[in-house]
């Protein structure tokens, strides 16, 4: 295959023409990313030059620049045989580790689902590759990019709602059946002898989760930008089917600055809740509905929603033809955090399964939910209270498992 690589700039390759894009983890979530490409494509942003998936690659008649893209199985000869400028990486968590390090190693900049990796040694080791290469990497966390985000973390940043006493995220969401049958990874802890960790703290509602880090890093603390760093885990995990992870969740982590963060979450719920992050303090409460973008500050008679996402992909663009200007919204340190949060999890029991009159199953597979009975309620108080479940008396919650970070984790 022609290089048609024309000109370079210090640290790697650019592109004459727009950056040469190549998608690793092209069907699945994958079809999410080659519609955003499509459409800097279609703005003259990238060039898709390749796509690399396992399986066959889906159709995407709205992308019509994939029709064009050479297709690979294999990410090692794509990188070989199209050397792309930009890759984006979205595959199964456990293999993002070995991809990404293939994807820095060829010069090109990384946008890499999340979670990046799953655990702080895969979290330095990608580190130290990306400062070794000079490339940069962005990270999949895509609500970051909201400018609710933004007004929301200025608010709590000038002192807006007074000294912030606890941060919260709330979240009921359902999955069906079929959803814990669409990979060979969905629902397990482990594949083939590797750590995987599907579940809904590190996959669907990670982005609740990683929320709540952000707000805690724009909180002032003596400790400075260390006071949002997690240092300890209490964690009560659930599943309502013979799965081997989490489907509803109750996790307090305490920062080092000594803030409190809850998450209550769950894939078995009644009502929908989009998901919401609410954030107490001494002069008020904030309340972010992060999929939707609405807002609620004191002195807001009612939520509204606060238009406007930079998209992540777009981002890197910019950052990689400013990179003094323009900075990345996601940078993999922004990250450690969120990773250090995943050890935990994945060092834990495994969940405890309810059953019996606790669940209601609706419809029949592979469209079936399962609810767990008046689980939006207590999810809701724990979140507003900062208890766990077992706190709060729940007739079928479990004693949390605790852990230091930087003892049983491994976290340094």
């Amino acid at each position: 295959m022609t290089d048609r690589r024309s000109g370079a700039v210090a640290g790697g390759r650019q592109s004459a023409g727009p950056p040469r894009v190549a998608l690793i983890g092209a069907s699945g979530h994958g079809r999410w990313h080659r519609q955003v490409i499509a459409e800097l494509g279609a703005a003259a942003r990238l060039e898709l030059v390749a796509l690399v998936d396992v399986r066959p690659v889906e159709p995407l008649p709205d992308a019509e620049a994939a029709e064009t893209a050479a297709v690979f199985t294999d990410h090692r000869e794509m990188l070989r045989a199209v050397r792309p400028d930009v890759v984006v990486v979205c595959t199964p968590p456990h293999t993002h580790l070995p991809i990404a390090l293939d994807v820095l190693a060829s010069g090109a900049d990384l946008l890499l689902e999340k979670p990046p990796v799953l655990g702080t040694h895969e979290h330095r080791a990608l580190s130290m590759a990306r400062a070794a290469s000079g490339r940069a990497i962005q990270v999949g966390f895509q609500a970051l990019g909201s400018a609710a985000l933004v007004e929301l973390l200025a608010a709590v940043a000038d002192g807006r709602l007074g000294t912030i006493t606890g941060i919260a995220t709330v979240a009921s969401w359902q999955r069906t059946d079929a959803y814990y049958a669409r990979s060979p990874w969905a629902g397990r802890r482990s594949l083939n002898g590797h750590p995987v960790l599907d579940g809904a703290l590190v996959n669907p509602l990670a982005h609740a989760v990683m929320q709540c880090l952000a707000v805690a890093a724009a909180v002032p603390s003596r400790l400075g930008g260390r006071g949002a760093d997690p240092v300890a885990v209490e964690l009560e995990r659930y599943r309502t089917r013979p799965i081997e992870v989490d489907d509803t969740a109750s996790l307090r982590v305490t920062l080092r600055s000594g803030l409190p963060v809850v998450a209550a979450v769950t894939l078995a719920g009644e009502e929908f809740v989009p998901g919401e992050v609410i954030v107490r303090g001494t002069a008020g409460r904030a309340v972010l509905e992060y999929p939707t973008d609405r807002l609620l500050l004191p002195g807001y008679p009612e939520p509204r929603e606060v238009p406007g996402r930079v998209g992540l992909l777009a981002n890197l663009l910019d950052h990689r033809a400013d990179p003094e200007g323009v900075p990345l919204i996601v940078p993999l340190d922004r990250t450690e955090g969120f990773t250090a949060l995943i050890e935990a999890i994945h060092a834990a029991p495994e969940p405890a399964l309810l059953g019996g009159e606790n669940v209601l199953g609706t419809g029949e597979p592979p469209d079936r939910v399962w609810s767990i009975r008046g689980v939006n309620g207590v999810l809701r108080q724990a979140a507003e209270s900062g208890a766990l479940l077992h706190e709060l008396g729940v007739p079928w919650a479990v004693k949390p498992y605790r852990v230091t970070l930087g003892e049983e984790t491994g976290n340094g």
